[in-house]
């Protein structure tokens, strides 16, 4: 029988973005409305669902407060402040959320894949930067599918590589979890404490049936403890 997969999005569950990719989105709303948005306000967007692509969600909130600019130029702020110009981009200030040696333990019954809304290259440079010894195959980016999660062909294409093997997906968001629900993966939901709307959260990811509901991937071991 094929060894099982564990299937990682990446943003709030390999690597805690409060400081990279939720402060940009904050820093390039505030840019064009001058208004500063609370990390709760955030968090209600992702909860809503359909707000995977923090460009989009940028451009959304941007639009909602009456700024007229186009998507293109929100975009292009947005990377400027999460790249930086290498060196003092929001994207350095990313926390590697496993402990030493937990992902490596876990790495012995499961083989590792990524489906993530970030373009490629940008997983694969985070993943070098963190965790360079461990093997995810395949990794699939926001430029590989079609349609982005909710919608399940980034998760599908994983799970038909690999026809037969038992496979989870690990993410932190209702879209995460409706993907999996609509690929037929039990769901494990990330959701830490220190979530500004941690209760909905939960409620919103037993609603789609989780697996399980973790606060963070060093609690993974206990859930598939025998």
């Amino acid at each position: 029988m094929s060894q099982p997969i564990l299937i990682f999005d990446m943003d709030g569950v390999l690597v805690d973005v409060t400081e990279s990719y939720r402060e940009t989105i904050a820093r390039t709303v505030e840019h064009f409305t001058g208004r500063r948005l609370a990390p709760a306000e955030i968090q209600q967007f992702k909860n809503q669902g359909g707000w995977n692509d923090d460009w989009k969600l940028s451009h959304h909130i941007v639009a909602e407060a009456g700024v007229d600019t186009p998507f293109e130029q929100v975009k292009v702020h947005f990377q400027s402040i999460f790249h930086g110009n290498g060196t003092d981009g929001l994207m350095l200030r990313e926390q590697w959320v496993a402990r030493p040696g937990t992902l490596e333990k876990l790495n012995r019954q499961f083989r590792f894949a990524l489906f993530t809304g970030r373009p490629k290259w940008e997983a694969e440079l985070t993943l070098q930067r963190f965790a360079p010894e461990l093997e995810f195959s395949p990794i699939v980016g926001m430029d590989e599918v079609r349609r982005h999660k909710p919608d399940p062909e980034g998760l599908l294409q994983i799970l038909d590589a690999n026809p037969g093997a038992k496979a989870y997906y690990v993410g932190d968001t209702v879209d995460d979890a409706r993907c999996a629900r609509a690929a037929g993966a039990p769901f494990i939901g990330i959701a830490p404490p220190s979530n500004p709307l941690y209760i909905d959260l939960v409620f919103l990811f037993q609603e789609q049936g989780a697996y399980a509901i973790v606060d963070d991937i060093n609690y993974l071991e206990e859930v598939f403890a025998e």
